[in-house]
């Protein structure tokens, strides 16, 4: 069956590694797609739980699917969630089309788009409003807020701070922050002049337009692949939430390519693709 061609695919809160990850059905929409661009906002990888040694073949299938995407053109941007922390220390770094960022801003038809995990405003979901003053210095000052909180909490032996994880299971509790963490995120949009703001982490697909005195902005939200199987897409210089529950044709897809394919394959094929580079006389990977 043909793919669907589309200029921007984000899907966020993975959590390969875990249980209640549905690895078999985002393989199959992975398969069923064909993007320009593939935004992996956060949260992809459960690598706090890695020591559990649970990573099943279907996991790394979604994995080598990602990167045989990247090979084949698609520009793929890993941005780093409060679930896979540890890659932060990798921002910046790039391989071949796969690149790993805390933060994404693309132009798109003239639309200033923000991409962000969203797990900085955790711990200051109530006090964003000053953060709004600050124009872009906010995000990183929150970002960098955010990480030193949760250095000091492992320093003393405790988990790191989610408030989103230990409200979801109290659904006035959950809706209110949902609500406050959807208003403050496009507060701060607003005033940055951004036109789109996309997020995660708190696993509720929406979008919706935001208005303040000061202009207005669409807030979307990729939702997650634990409960709600949705995933944002970006053509036709529109935006939309894909439903893999809705979708009757996505299920008839899988890729016949990664049955056979192993990482040490993928990681072989990366390094004759830079020796290619090198032959040729382009500029390096980097």
């Amino acid at each position: 069956m043909k793919k669907r061609k589309l200029d921007i695919v984000v899907i966020s809160d993975v959590h390969l590694g875990t249980q209640a990850c549905h690895a078999d059905e985002l393989l199959t929409y992975l398969s069923s797609v064909q993007p320009k661009m593939l935004v992996l906002n956060g949260d992809i990888l459960e690598v706090q739980r890695h020591k559990e040694t649970f990573f099943p073949p279907i996991h790394s299938k979604v994995l080598r699917k990602i990167i045989t995407l990247s090979m084949k053109g698609t520009e793929v941007y890993y941005i780093t969630g409060n679930h896979d922390d540890t890659m932060r220390r990798f921002s910046g770094v790039a391989l071949g089309n796969l690149k790993i960022v805390d933060k994404l801003v693309l132009n798109l038809n003239g639309k200033k788009t923000w991409f962000f995990h969203g797990d900085i405003f955790d711990i200051s979901i109530k006090n964003t409003k000053w953060l709004t003053k600050l124009g872009g210095y906010g995000y990183v000052l929150l970002f960098a807020a955010n990480k030193t909180f949760n250095w000091s909490l492992k320093k003393i032996g405790r988990e790191k701070y989610s408030l989103s994880k230990k409200i979801r299971d109290n659904t006035h509790k959950s809706l209110q922050y949902t609500a406050n963490f959807e208003r403050s995120v496009a507060e701060v949009a607003i005033e940055n002049d951004y036109d789109y703001v996309v997020c995660g982490h708190i696993h509720q697909p929406k979008k919706i337009v935001y208005e303040t005195k000061k202009g207005a902005c669409t807030y979307l939200n990729s939702g997650d692949w634990v409960e709600n199987l949705t995933a944002l897409e970006y053509s036709l210089k529109r935006w939309k939430v894909y439903r893999y529950n809705h979708d009757k044709l996505s299920p008839f897809f899988m890729d016949e390519e990664l049955k056979n394919m192993n990482i040490q394959d993928l990681i072989d094929s990366i390094a004759d693709k830079a020796e290619q580079r090198e032959r040729e006389g382009e500029p390096p990977l980097s």
